[in-house]
């Protein structure tokens, strides 16, 4: 059986979509600061989740620097940490459910697990949207995101922007696994309807069993041979008995009882016998004359 396009469609997105949260949280790029009044003005602040880097363009960058503001100690930046990391787990349990429910080595996909771990990637996508999300509305507050006061200003950086596209890509793989839950419940369903009852059916008030006599059918089909009736196959020859052995030979009939008319080897029968009757029949083979002719 082909993988369905569903399955193949998450299977790609679910994976992309790791990649890109994994960088957004682990890169300095959520806030990018820029304008300071006693520093050279092509240097610029980078602020993550876990690191700030400062960048100067003819020099590299310089990671760990100080945070003089109390950056990291605000809530979006703590609920985003927390976030985060919760949705790269949930990202790699949902990988791993999908490997097995997808099947690359099965002759079939296993859709509940496959749908389940689509359940999975959704939840792990909203883990990951919900931090990018508020921490881009509270961007330029800086109550809540502290920075420095004007003439510097503070704008998205590319890991806000990775943060989004990876949650997107999440919410799409997840829900096109989710959508391996159809042919399931269709499966289930039929197999359901194919099973017999568990016990005897109730029946209502209004429902009534009557069992008629059911009526005695004359057969459909009459046998006939030489304009008369007779059994069915099934019937005929049923009170004839068989016989058993094999015929005997009967000898020859004798046709004279008269001593002279006797040819060698007859024997003499009796005036009752069958032969008897049947004595006219044969021709006189002697020279006396014959019984018929006296």
């Amino acid at each position: 059986m082909r993988t369905p396009v569903a399955m193949t469609l998450g299977m790609v997105l679910a994976p992309c979509g790791l990649l890109l949260n994994l960088t957004s949280t682990l890169a300095p790029g959520w806030r990018l600061v820029k304008g300071f009044l006693n520093q050279p003005v092509d240097v610029v602040l980078y602020q993550g989740l876990w690191d700030m880097c400062r960048e100067q363009s003819s020099r590299e960058r310089e990671c760990g620097q100080p945070d003089e503001w109390g950056y990291f100690a605000a809530q979006p930046v703590l609920v985003a940490r927390g976030l985060t990391v919760t949705s790269l787990a949930t990202t790699g349990l949902g990988l791993l459910l999908a490997s097995l429910g997808v099947r690359c080595w099965r002759d079939a996909p296993h859709f509940a697990l496959a749908g389940l771990s689509g359940v999975v990637l959704f939840v792990a996508g909203l883990f990951s949207l919900i931090p990018v999300s508020w921490y881009n509305h509270f961007l330029q507050d800086r109550a809540v995101l502290p920075a420095p006061a004007s003439p510097v200003t503070v704008q998205v950086s590319y890991s806000l922007v990775l943060g989004y596209l990876g949650s997107c890509l999440l919410l799409l793989g997840g829900f096109s696994l989710a959508l391996s839950f159809a042919p399931w419940c269709e499966e289930r369903c039929r197999r359901r309807r194919k099973a017999p009852p568990a016990g005897p059916r109730r029946s209502s008030i209004s429902t009534v069993h009557v069992d008629w006599p059911e009526p005695a059918l004359a057969p459909a089909i009459k046998y006939y041979s030489g304009g008369q009736h007779r059994p069915p196959p099934a019937q005929h020859g049923a009170g004839v008995k068989a016989r058993v052995g094999f015929p005997m030979p009967r000898p020859p009939p004798k046709a004279y009882a008269n001593p002279v008319d006797v040819l060698d080897g007859e024997r003499e029968q009796p005036a009752d016998s069958p032969g008897a009757s049947s004595r006219s029949t044969r021709p006189c083979r002697s020279s006396l004359p014959c019984d018929s002719d006296l």
